[in-house]
């Protein structure tokens, strides 16, 4: 069911029935054309993510996901005829890096058992810091961000005009 106010939302196959069916008043422009990589990549990145959760769910393990992820970027590689893109294809191990180091500029050269300082919180998406005891402090996230960072670009943060009184 949709509901009254301003959406910027692809119209898929089950959007346009709704829409078909619907009395309320709409407004619909074509993608942009300049912004349309964006866009459609947006969308296609949850459609993404519901079909690998759905084979999670069904059963799957993470080598049938890396499966399917590795078949949507042959059919990509297919269809656009960018060869290149097969070195995006996922390694077999299915594994994330999170680290690298300089050998001659590591506490790890010395001592291969040093812990890697990182925050536990993903420094590669958005976190929400709720102040509760069971998650992760910000105070203590942010320490152990600056420590293991280069460089940093933003740190936005929003307080609760009701704390501030």
């Amino acid at each position: 069911m949709l509901h009254d106010g301003l959406y910027e939302q692809i119209i898929n196959k089950g959007l346009e029935t709704e829409l078909s069916t619907t009395d309320k008043l709409s407004t619909t422009v074509p993608i942009d054309s300049a912004e349309a990589s964006k866009v459609l990549a947006k969308y296609i990145a949850e459609v993404v993510e519901k079909g690998l959760d759905n084979v999670a769910d069904n059963g799957g393990d993470v080598s049938s996901q890396v499966a399917l992820a590795n078949r949507i970027i042959s059919t990509i590689i297919h269809e656009t005829k960018e060869n290149e893109l097969d070195e995006m294809t996922v390694a077999e191990r299915a594994e994330q890096l999170l680290a690298l180091f300089d050998k001659k500029n590591s506490i790890l050269s010395l001592d291969e058992k040093a812990a890697i300082i990182r925050p536990e919180t993903s420094i590669a998406q958005s976190s929400l810091f709720t102040g509760a005891i069971h998650e992760p402090q910000m105070f203590t996230e942010l320490k152990k961000e600056i420590i293991s960072c280069n460089r940093i670009d933003m740190l936005v943060s929003f307080i609760n005009g009701a704390d501030c009184a």
